[in-house]
């Protein structure tokens, strides 16, 4: 009840929407709009530029602390033996017949071994690869024997095929593993290959995603921007809002590439940098981020459009905007950024990777985007910022999401498609 702020250590007036530190912050930049549009936007910039350099891949070990037991056995295969048979690639002959077929399948092999980048190839007719040994000399063929018969010929009944171990000599997890999986699937097999394994499972996966961003990013800028109409009337605030959320989410996987990928700072936040991003970790950053963004977006653009429509001062309606939201924003982007660096306390890194990403993006958002690139790009437009089409306008009039229905009633008076309101009995308002 009442007794609800007893005992509260600061007491305030309640706040005077034209005066206070977001309301100053606001008439800064609109002073200055070009200088603080052009400083910022260009460190951000800057800061987006290693994101062009991304190398998405998929983790491995080395994610993982370097005292774990799991982690030291698998550095040290990797960096004292030439070959990686726990990333052998499986090659699939389908309808090869391993009795019938055993020529082809023979020549097949061994064509396989002669790739650049291949240690060894296992198959139903035999061992091949520069290393293989046989009573000492390397003769590159071992013939198959009765375990090479059973382990890759079909199980009875199952028909024909057989399966071909592809050993690699180049780490899977790598641009050279991605292409050697490019050089088998090009490779004229018996009856059509099927490759399988890590770095095939690598390429696959970065397809998968390529072959459905451009899809899932358009849906998303699509359904946004309509949404943002329907808020405000304009086609321009929807069109900065996406290009201010682009900038934003640039800068911040820009950052994460040069230190993630890239290595810059590794000792000091405790990790080892593959040369690779975690294919799927930008994926989900950029939904979390981008809809705290744009959360952040609908508070501020509401506002001022709300101050807008009763004032029709663009300048002014933006000062107020910032002012009433400043305070709400900031205080969840703080909260938010807290609970994300916990998430990067992790020893994990693709986990740290995570927290600090989306600890940087909030911050990024709230204090460059929201506070200074918003008021400046708003100054710059002015009244332009809430313009649309006639055909448009009186769309949004009669479907537009509106803070109150007077005041659609008193634009559609505006613009002559409503007789003015009787005058109040008495006088009063």
């Amino acid at each position: 009840g009442a007794e609800v702020d007893k005992g509260r250590l600061f007491k305030r007036k309640d706040p005077d929407p034209e005066s206070g530190f977001w309301h100053d912050q606001a008439w800064r930049v609109m002073r200055r709009p070009w200088l603080y549009a052009l400083t910022v936007s260009a460190f951000l910039v800057v800061l987006a530029i290693p994101f062009f350099r991304l190398n998405a891949g998929q983790v491995d070990d080395r994610v993982l602390p370097e005292d774990l037991t799991s982690r030291a056995a698998a550095e040290d295969i990797r960096d004292n033996f030439t070959s990686r048979e726990a990333g052998a690639l499986s090659v699939l002959l389908d309808d090869a017949d391993p009795e019938a077929d055993v020529e082809a399948i023979d020549a097949y092999a061994r064509r396989l071994a002669a790739l650049e980048g291949v240690e060894r190839v296992d198959a139903v007719t035999g061992y091949y690869g520069a290393g293989i040994v046989e009573l000492g000399v390397e003769a590159g063929f071992v013939p198959a024997n009765d375990l090479s018969a059973e382990r890759f010929g079909a199980e009875v009944g199952a028909g024909d095929g057989t399966w071909l171990s592809v050993v690699p000599a180049v780490e899977p997890l790598s641009p050279e593993g991605e292409a050697l999986v490019g050089e088998l699937r090009d490779l004229d097999a018996p009856g059509g290959a099927a490759v399988a394994g890590q770095s095939a499972g690598l390429v696959d996966s970065k397809q998968a995603v390529a072959d459905n961003l451009p899809l899932a990013l358009g849906l998303i800028a699509l359904s946004t921007f309509v949404l943002l109409f329907f808020m405000t009337g304009s086609l321009l605030v929807p069109a900065k809002a996406l290009l201010l959320n682009v900038l934003s989410l640039t800068a911040t996987f820009g950052g994460m590439v040069w230190v993630f990928q890239e290595g810059h700072g590794a000792d000091l936040l405790g990790f080892t940098a593959t040369g690779t991003i975690d294919t799927f970790t930008p994926v989900l950053m950029f939904c979390i981020a981008f809809g705290l963004s744009m959360d952040y977006e609908v508070f501020l653009i509401s506002r001022i459009k709300e101050e807008y429509d009763l004032d029709r001062d663009n300048e002014a309606a933006v000062a107020k905007g910032l002012q009433a939201t400043g305070r709400i924003v900031t205080a969840a982007a703080l909260l938010l950024a807290i609970v994300f660096l916990g998430i990067a306390t992790s020893a994990v890194s693709v986990v740290k990777l995570f927290g600090l990403g989306l600890t940087m993006a909030v911050l990024v958002d709230a204090f460059l985007i929201r506070a200074t690139l918003v008021p400046a790009f708003m100054r710059l437009a002015g009244r332009a910022n809430w313009w649309a089409p006639r055909p448009l306008r009186r769309f949004h009039l009669r479907y537009g999401i509106w803070e109150n229905e007077p005041i659609a009633i008193l634009d559609q008076r505006d613009l002559g498609k409503a007789p003015a309101p009787p005058p109040s009995p008495s006088g009063s308002d």
